[in-house]
């Protein structure tokens, strides 16, 4: 699987040029899982380079991301202690806006070596080759009009003030052949790849020119990368070459899917990290799915710890087809991880969302709590409920609709006569007030009555609603007191 014959060094090279996606997520989880399992390292490099599309806060959006979800980077851009954005390890910069110098260099050694030449051609020569190739119903790329230019055509072009690009030269022969991590050998003839732009007129290098320089100088021994950059590891393998150095090993992960088989993409939901921190998704659920798109253990488990994931994870078993985002599994794997929290720690992720609640109580509220557990897959479930109702029952006497006090079967006459004898046998009670307690008690009175023309009423009464939990559960959460009011309320209402 892995071939390694020193350091292992993995990274993780963003562009800030939106959210963090939670396909990068896949493709950050998947790198520092190689380097944790490896002993090595796991980097974060910002590739700014796009600076029409460049977002401000991308960057810090991409860090915040990662170190929620644990994916924390062991040098490169990192956050201090402080929170602050900053740069560690020795071979930074590792902002590649902030890195323009080196990039030069090496394209003044392809020049010279002349594996690389000027291009002047305009945006309209282009377009315009672009659009006779494609009517010829040929494959589009450059036909290396300025490749021919004398150095003297060259030096004059520049001293008129000719804008010019970089371009790179593929060989004309023969192909390039690398062996993927997840794909196996994976064979380009160098004469169908085009001469691919390396240093653009703003003398940001392109991405191309950029990665291969950095991963290089950053030492990086495995890519993790999206597929859709298979077709261009040609390039990147002849700029290796051209310069003498040993390219590293190379993972492409397919792309993440929607259940209809999709690209995943906004236009179909969420799909940045923090669009999901802001629902409130516990970190750990979200990385032990996101670890699940492509890959399998191979074995029945499912819940991974951090720890278990760098232990079990092989890159050789990811899937190199698409991997369908199953929103339903991911409640899934969120409600297991909520359950497995501590009672305070539910409390806690909890409380926010009700504490400004009228007749808000920690009494109350700690009775609660399971209660709501059982009906969310994510913290933020809490505001749906509140907004439906769903809550405001337990603390407040609810406004009760005689309409559906009866139930099915029923009158609201017999209705309200079981209610007072159910209040009275309530009064009198001494027990244990919790739900089996009360359930145990009252039941046998309800089978008398009935228990749908009682216990319906019963349930009505204490919370307004026609959907909730039992009225003994409801009993137990708000109290006699409470109890024998909201019931007093509907029969002499």
């Amino acid at each position: 699987m892995y071939n390694r014959v020193y350091m292992v060094v993995t990274r993780f090279a963003p562009s800030p040029t939106g959210y963090l996606h939670v396909g990068g997520l896949r493709t950050a989880l998947y790198s520092y899982l190689i380097a944790k399992k490896l002993g090595g390292r796991f980097l974060l490099r910002i590739e700014d380079t796009d600076r029409e599309r460049f977002v401000v806060d991308g960057t810090r959006n991409i860090l915040d991301s990662l170190y929620w979800a644990g994916v924390i980077p062991d040098g490169g851009v990192t956050l201090g202690l402080d929170g602050e954005v900053n740069q560690m390890g020795e071979q930074g910069p590792y902002v590649q806006s902030e890195r323009l110098e080196v990039y030069q260099g090496y394209v003044d050694e392809l020049l010279q070596k002349k594996c690389a030449y000027r291009c002047f051609c305009s945006r309209e020569r282009l377009d315009e080759l672009r659009a006779s190739q494609m009517a010829a119903k040929q494959t589009p790329r450059y036909d290396r009009h300025c490749m021919y230019l004398s150095d003297v055509e060259v030096e004059e072009k520049i001293a008129s003030g000719e804008k010019s690009v970089v371009r790179m030269r593929m060989p004309d022969e023969d192909a390039t052949v690398f062996d993927d991590l997840i794909r196996g050998s994976v064979s380009f003839q160098n004469a169908d790849v085009d001469d691919q732009v390396i240093l653009k007129s703003d003398g940001f290098p392109t991405y191309h020119l950029a990665v291969v320089v950095d991963d290089h100088l950053m030492q990086v021994t495995h890519v993790v990368r999206g597929e859709e950059w298979i077709s261009s590891t040609p390039k990147h393998i002849v700029l290796y070459n051209y310069f003498g150095w040993e390219a590293p090993q190379f993972a492409h992960l397919s792309l993440l899917l929607n259940p209809d088989k999709s690209k995943l993409s906004k236009r179909q939901g969420d799909v940045a990290v923090s669009d999901y921190v802001k629902k409130g998704y516990i970190p750990q659920a979200l990385i032990n799915f996101v670890a699940f798109l492509g890959w399998n253990p191979g074995t029945e488990q499912e819940i991974f710890s951090m720890n278990e994931l760098v232990s079990a994870f092989d890159i050789a078993q990811v899937n190199k087809s698409g991997a369908v985002f199953n929103q339903e599994k991911l409640e899934w794997f969120n409600r297991e991880y909520i359950k497995m929290l501590s009672v305070d720690e539910q409390a806690s992720a909890i409380h926010p969302y009700v504490a400004g609640l009228d007749g808000f109580t920690d009494q109350v509220f700690s009775k609660i709590v399971p209660l709501l557990i059982e009906r969310i897959s994510k913290w933020s479930d809490i505001n749906q409920m509140i907004a439906d109702g769903e809550i405001q029952y337990y603390f407040v006497d609810p406004v009760v609709s005689v309409d559906i006090v009866p139930g099915k079967n029923n009158t609201l006459e017999i209705a309200r006569e079981n209610l007072a004898k159910l209040s009275t046998a309530i009064q009198s009670y001494a027990g244990d007030w919790e739900t089996e307690s009360l359930k145990e008690y009252l039941m046998p009175l309800a089978t008398e009555l009935g228990r749908a023309q009682s216990l319906w009423p019963l349930r009505v009464a204490l919370s307004g609603k026609e959907k909730s939990p039992d009225p003994f559960t409801l009993l137990s959460v708000i109290g006699r007191d409470a109890a024998l009011r909201r019931i007093g309320n509907v029969v002499t209402a």
